[in-house]
């Protein structure tokens, strides 16, 4: 029988989410944890690949296991995986669902400050200097016009298409100084929205225009966008089926 879980993490130390020969992974903590306790090897395939640092207020991930006491399981996760995860439900779901490629829609968030604060710093950016927001909207808006982001996707990766839906991107600013990215899409590309967030930057700092953010996408070429910006403020906060 198949089983979802959602669950959350802090990717501060880990190497992202899928399991690496040279390190940590979110992945084999779980993995080793649902073997622990259900005293069999567990695979677990979860929703998406957030790269090192990178953090989850909302994860999703598949098993399959007989017979599970759902609310049991989830306790005893927690009780035994590590502080930085924490389970919030395990529920049974059809055999033909599948974490990654039943997934509709992802969204992440991705925060800056704009002033020193010790109490931000762990979990957003902070970038130096004014920037504009209001164009680094209006170039935001552009990203739903377009399907191929190879502009923003690592090079030399296995995916067999780099088309995206987005169907939302934008700037807020959530308390003086601080501002957050949301972003949409059906799947994302490996490194995608960092090098979305630090090519938007340039535009607010008046380094690219709009229509030269429009070219960056065109040109199809990784050398063209920005820098990709740190993982520690990126979160995956929402997985819909």
């Amino acid at each position: 029988m198949r089983y979802f879980i959602y669950f959350a993490y802090d990717g501060t130390r880990y190497h992202g989410w899928q399991i690496q020969p040279n390190g940590i992974s979110v992945q084999e903590m779980l993995q080793n944890g649902l073997s622990t306790l259900l005293r069999h090897n567990v695979e677990v395939v979860g929703a998406g690949r957030t790269d090192a640092g990178v953090h989850a207020r909302m994860m999703v991930a598949h098993f399959d296991a007989e017979d599970v006491d759902c609310p049991q399981l989830a306790y005893k996760l927690n009780k035994i995986l590590p502080p930085d995860i924490s389970v919030f439900r395990v529920e049974p779901v059809a055999d033909s669902l599948h974490a990654r490629f039943s997934a509709t829609s992802r969204t992440y968030h991705y925060y800056i400050h704009t002033h020193k604060s010790p109490f931000l710093n762990a979990y957003s950016w902070q970038v130096y200097g004014q920037l504009d927001f209001r164009r680094m909207n209006e170039a935001a808006q552009t990203l739903m016009e377009y399907r191929d982001f190879t502009s923003f996707s690592k090079v030399n990766t296995d995916t067999k298409t780099n088309d995206c839906t987005i169907t939302q991107a934008f700037w807020e600013e959530t308390e003086p100084g601080v501002w957050r990215f949301t972003v949409t899409a059906n799947r994302f590309l490996r490194n995608m929205v960092r090098a979305i967030v630090g090519t938007l930057i340039e535009v607010g700092r008046g380094r690219l225009t709009v229509e030269e953010f429009r070219r960056v996408i065109e040109q199809k070429d990784r050398c063209k966008a920005g820098e990709s910006v740190p993982g520690k403020a990126l979160f995956l906060v929402d997985v819909t089926y």
